[in-house]
């Protein structure tokens, strides 16, 4: 039987923890607002993001900031982005955007939103287990390879989500059942497979005592993720159905497979196992299943953006765990509870070197390249409004003031008044002889140089 506990401070300190907690947790995330937005605008100067997938979202924000349906012509012409995927939640952006058009902004913004995650892990800790221990629950949380691996790759519409399913979940954690649904029912409008998770923090609702309300919210998760996947994406994608589900199932052969056993065990081992010891470890399950359970082999391990929702799940179980296991008393349970938190902090700081967050630390992301200035001297030759086939890592450069496309893509007619590419670098979607025999075709068929400036090669149809 699941069953949720309570704060454990006695009700004469309450107000001072809380707000000792609030000041430490505060001070933590704006520490790790500013890093991530270090480690982000730093990426995008030396072109280290990519059209697939900040352009993408900059240009359907841009086409919402500018009264538009969010189109996103790198995935096509009058593609939608909402025929991709359901992120309405993008819209809350377009007021920013009018007023900074630039990438940046969503950089930035996704900085601030990850950031403000860790206030309710750390003050749940706090309350819960002492200073020490919300140290160690925001270092789990902040510096964990899921959240690096978010912020060193692009911007994704997940990172709303984060800090909606914190504070949902540490709610759930302090018995605030109207406050954890209030925080949940967003994440529907986030993307479609988040009403699975809507619905596991619905039976924890349910279970703690709220029946009504848990089994609503619960059914209001499942028929959410089932409108948005099986009607409102097809009906706005062009190609009349929703692209994610053809390998869905196809990875089930391999559920042993050893990607994905480390990235579990990459998963429990900074909350030491005690996780599990907590209902709330139940709301990362949705997430797992349907990444394991696919056959893109990009969704099982620790990279990419797959795995920032886990983060903020994770250490909250592992707080409400610990919590729980040191109520259960006992000499061993109480020694145990107490090296959990060094063994923790240690893990988070052993895999720390090893995701994104480390090249914070290199000296190559501090200087410019010289081919970095090359390649902005080159973009600066496109003239804003114009249509232009970039290659990946050069498409979100212009996506604020051009019409981009992906270089290496089929797109109808008409073609692009400027093709730009990296000759000495092959990106996706090309192979290495495909580059230079697109290269050739266009030249052969009228595009005249603009520019070669180090390798990078500006293309213009007369």
């Amino acid at each position: 039987m699941i069953t949720l506990t309570r704060d454990v401070v006695p009700v004469s300190v309450a107000t001072p923890v809380r707000r000792t907690g609030g000041v430490l947790a505060w001070s933590f995330a704006a520490a790790l607002a500013v890093t991530y937005a270090l480690l982000s605008v730093l990426d995008h100067e030396r072109l280290r993001t990519t059209g697939f997938d900040l352009g993408i979202f900059e240009q359907a924000v841009r086409s919402y900031a500018e009264g538009g349906p969010g189109l996103v012509p790198l995935k096509g012409p009058g593609f939608p982005q909402l025929g991709d995927h359901f992120s309405p939640v993008l819209v809350v952006l377009a007021p920013l955007y009018r007023v900074f058009p630039s990438p940046l902004t969503l950089l930035v913004v996704q900085a601030l939103s990850l950031a403000v995650a860790v206030v309710p892990i750390m003050s749940l800790a706090h309350r819960r287990l002492g200073g020490f221990a919300a140290m160690v629950a925001g270092a789990g949380y902040g510096l964990s390879w899921g959240i690096a691996s978010t912020v060193g790759f692009d911007f994704h519409e997940v990172c709303f989500a984060v800090p909606l399913l914190a504070f949902s979940l540490t709610a759930v954690a302090d018995r605030r059942p109207r406050a954890a649904a209030l925080w949940a029912m967003p994440l529907l409008l986030v993307k479609e497979d988040l009403g699975l998770t809507v619905a596991v923090i619905g039976l924890l609702v349910a279970a703690g005592g709220s029946r009504r309300l848990g089994g609503g919210l619960a059914a209001g998760g499942i028929l959410g993720t089932a409108l948005a996947m099986g009607v409102v994406v097809p009906a706005l994608n062009p190609d009349d159905g929703y692209a994610y589900t053809a390998t869905v199932g196809s990875g089930l052969p391999d559920a042993v497979s050893g990607v994905k056993l480390l990235t579990v065990l990459a998963l429990l081992a900074p909350t030491a196992g005690l996780a599990l010891r907590s209902p709330l470890a139940w709301a990362a399950v949705p997430t797992l299943l349907w990444r394991f359970a696919s056959g893109n082999q990009n969704y099982w391990g620790t990279g990419y953006h797959y795995s920032a929702v886990l983060m903020p799940v994770m250490m909250l179980a592992f707080v409400d765990g610990m919590t729980r296991w040191r109520i259960a008393g006992g000499r061993v349970r109480s020694r145990l509870a107490s090296a959990a938190l060094p063994a923790s902090l240690a893990v988070t700081l052993i895999l720390l070197p090893h995701y994104p967050l480390a090249r914070l630390a290199s000296a190559q992301l501090w200087h410019r390249d010289p081919r970095d200035a090359a390649a902005h001297r080159v973009l600066d030759l496109v003239p804003d409004g114009a249509t232009v086939a970039a290659a990946n890592r050069l498409a979100p450069q212009l996506t604020s003031r051009a019409t981009v496309t992906l270089f290496g893509f089929d797109y109808p007619d008409p073609a692009p008044e400027f093709i730009v590419v990296d000759t000495r670098t092959v990106d996706f979607p090309l192979q290495p002889g495909s580059q230079r025999r697109r290269i050739d075709t266009a030249l052969g068929s009228g595009y005249l140089r603009v520019a070669n400036d180090d390798g990078f090669l500006l293309l213009r149809r007369p």
